[in-house]
């Protein structure tokens, strides 16, 4: 594979006893980024963690530290989790009564931007944003919880994000977070995603590094595979992606 796929562990599934030990241990099995999906029981039906615990994380690894931001709203956290010592901030753009400005605030505490997309949220964002972003978060679950299934529409919107990626000329990565495992990583990747958050997958599996060995494996799978033909859906469909 010569293009660059990370897999990212989320510590949503992880075993909070050991919350320190986990990222090692997840780090240490092959994982790229670490991934914190934090939630306040407003903008979704579930209340998780603050920049705290990023900022007791932090110390413990060099891997990157990929916020998802499930809050609204959303400009006060950002200080906070970029305080704490994350590296990238993805936030949706339903929690921002500003998104350009949101977008130049997570960039003034030095992290990369991301952009969050639910399944049902339109890309039409893109077309006024594409410059201002670094990753583009496509959901493949409603948010709120862990452990949910892979909703197969995702695929249809991964394809659309990376149209739009590469019509920019910009180098955004493409992440996908939600029932994310080895039996559709590989469709995902062919879909055009580079970056995967996985949660139970990982954490729920007795060899975090077979596992991710395993992730890989499919992703160069999925990847070496043609993909399904895609010109015939009419433009008017894709804008509604």
């Amino acid at each position: 594979m010569d293009k660059a796929y990370r897999i990212a562990p989320s510590i949503l599934s992880a075993d909070f006893a050991r919350l320190g030990e986990e990222v090692t241990s997840v780090v240490r099995a092959g994982a790229d980024l670490i991934h914190f999906d934090v939630m306040d029981n407003h903008y979704v039906p579930n209340l998780t963690f603050g920049a705290m615990v990023c900022q007791a994380i932090r110390p413990l690894t060099q891997a990157a530290i990929d916020v998802h931001l499930m809050v609204k709203p959303v400009d006060r956290i950002v200080a906070d989790f970029a305080r704490a010592g994350a590296d990238i901030i993805t936030f949706h753009p339903e929690a921002s009564e500003h998104i350009h400005r949101t977008c130049a605030l997570v960039r003034e505490y030095g992290c990369k931007v991301g952009l969050a997309f639910n399944p049902a949220t339109p890309l039409h964002y893109l077309e006024h944003l594409i410059d201002s972003v670094d990753l583009i978060l496509i959901m493949s679950v409603n948010p709120g919880f862990g452990g949910q299934k892979f909703i197969p529409g995702a695929l249809t919107k991964l394809r659309a994000a990376r149209r739009r990626i590469e019509a920019s000329g910009r180098d955004i990565w493409l992440e996908v977070d939600g029932g994310i495992n080895a039996d559709n990583i590989g469709d995902a990747a062919r879909a055009g995603a580079d970056t995967f958050v996985a949660g139970s997958a990982i954490y729920g599996s007795d060899d975090y590094a077979a596992t991710i060995g395993r992730m890989r494996a499919r992703i160069a799978q999925g990847v070496s595979q043609p993909e399904p033909p895609v010109d015939q859906v009419p433009e008017q469909a894709l804008a509604r992606v």
